[in-house]
């Protein structure tokens, strides 16, 4: 049983970064409302400007968003406000959390736990809905929940202002595909934020550089995954091709994302913290998820993992803890057995690591530990991307020869894409942000101006030819 498919962002008209739409209008015209209003009227401002960025394509979820923000709100003051009996401040942090997961669960996963259940009993018992999955839930809902634990917490301040809080649930530059932003650490900036050229600025140059990995290299690297996909007859050679351009192109589609999620929020005033840190460098699976997808790994420390113990408990209980996480982790992105196998999948390598295979891996080379690494992470994202089960015991098939080993087509892919290839793998360490340090301030004070303009230029003229322009973090 596979997941409900939605309609694609094309047919739903979802207003994208990576889009002349807004780039040339849309975000000038809020640029331009934002910086000339009055301090006390921005955060008004971005309420309105959110809303009406996630409304382009969903105006009818915008009710979702106003309900979240309405019950999270009251629940925030509900926790406040029983500050002195604990009990009562827990029912009305429970009472959020199960708001929040049941709006998750009714549109991300009802379809699947209903077509499941009709598949078992042989029945219609459950209906099967069809509904659109509203873009960003599963971001939106982790943040909101966030806010009510960090009160009860007193990690941050409630925020009694319904205009603020209702800006920070709706914060159009994270909202629909992250980074997750914890309550906690945009708390005092909702309440006063520096806002300085030398930021406006610094933010225009880490949009531009999501915006190039995303242009200019993701979707450069995507049709190569889609022709493996497609592909009847896949070999082993080309099915290890087409892991490779999809783990490349679904790296610098998220991560460039979060790049011009950050320098949006910096353009606005906001810090927000990291996403990525070179996960592709790593040299264990413990490695790549402390640099992978790092909002949505501390979200799962922070509110499930802490809370469960940790590794402050029995063995049998940690080792629970971490399967509890890894399940969730996987179910997270998506309603579909394949993202339920990756979870666990992963939770079985960083059980085995932190076990023994860890000590062992500590006494191999770098380059056998990187190479380990990366084949672990390529089979795994075979188990993200490909989300029919059958489809998925084919490829896994073809990856180890099912289909044969190598056709001419397979050399001529590879002798096409080879650049690209290269240069996405140089791009996804930390070499050319190395060489870039070693230029002198004033090489780079030249430099740098020359660099945005020219990739904006380069961003825009791919986008008014482009036919290929998705981003894969959006679905979730």
């Amino acid at each position: 049983m596979t997941a409900h498919v939605c309609p694609s962002l094309q047919e739903r008209s979802i207003m994208i970064f990576s889009s002349l739409p807004f780039l040339f209008f849309y975000l000038m015209a809020v640029l331009a409302v934002y910086k000339l209003s009055p301090l006390k009227l921005r955060n008004l401002i971005l309420l309105l400007v959110s809303l009406f960025f996630y409304g382009w394509g969903e105006p009818v979820y915008i009710l979702i968003m106003f309900l979240s923000i309405a019950v999270d709100y009251i629940h925030g003051m509900l926790v406040e406000r029983w500050r002195a009996d604990d009990r009562k401040a827990r029912r009305a942090v429970m009472s959020s959390v199960i708001f929040n997961l049941g709006i998750l669960v009714f549109f991300k996963y009802w379809d699947f736990i209903a077509g499941n259940v009709n598949a078992l009993t042989g029945t219609a018992l459950l209906p099967v809905l069809g509904l659109p999955l509203p873009i960003g839930i599963s971001f939106y809902t982790f943040q909101t929940m966030s806010y009510t634990i960090d009160v009860y917490r007193q990690d941050a301040p409630v925020q009694k202002n319904l205009v603020s809080f209702g800006a920070y649930v709706t914060l159009f530059p994270q909202l629909i595909a992250g980074p997750i932003v914890r309550y906690k650490s945009v708390a005092d900036q909702l309440e006063g934020r520096r806002e300085d050229l030398e930021k406006f600025v610094s933010g225009i140059r880490r949009f531009t550089v999501g915006a190039a990995k995303k242009v200019m290299l993701a979707n450069a690297i995507g049709q190569l995954w889609e022709q493996s996909l497609a592909s009847e007859s896949l070999t082993a050679v080309g099915a290890w091709l087409g892991l490779a351009a999809y783990a490349f192109q679904i790296y610098f589609d998220f991560s460039g994302y979060s790049d011009m999620a950050i320098g949006l929020g910096r353009m606005l005033g906001f810090e927000f913290l990291e996403n990525f840190n070179y996960p592709y460098i790593s040299k264990s699976v413990v490695e790549f998820w402390k640099r992978w997808h790092i909002s949505l790994t501390t979200w799962f420390r922070e509110y499930v993992y802490f809370p469960l113990g940790g590794n402050r408990v029995p063995k049998w209980k940690w080792i629970r803890n971490i399967l509890i996480v890894w399940t969730l982790t996987g179910i997270w992105h998506g309603a579909g057995w394949n993202f339920l196998l990756w979870g666990l999948y992963y939770g079985a390598w960083m059980l085995a690591e932190r076990l023994f295979l860890g000590k062992w891996l500590e006494k191999l080379p770098g380059a056998v530990r990187h190479v380990y690494t990366m084949g672990i992470v390529l089979i795994g994202w075979a188990l993200f991307a490909v989300e029919d089960m059958g489809r998925l015991g084919a490829y896994f098939g073809s990856l180890f020869g099912g289909g044969g080993w190598f056709r001419p087509v397979d050399g001529y892919r590879l002798r096409t894409y080879l650049p690209t290839l290269v240069i996405l793998a140089i791009g996804s360490t930390p070499l050319m942000g190395k060489l870039w340090n070693r230029l002198g301030e004033r090489a780079q004070a030249l430099l740098q101006p020359l660099l945005v303009l020219g990739a904006l230029i380069l961003c825009t003229a791919s986008l008014v030819d482009a036919g290929y322009n998705p981003f894969l973090y959006f679905r979730f």
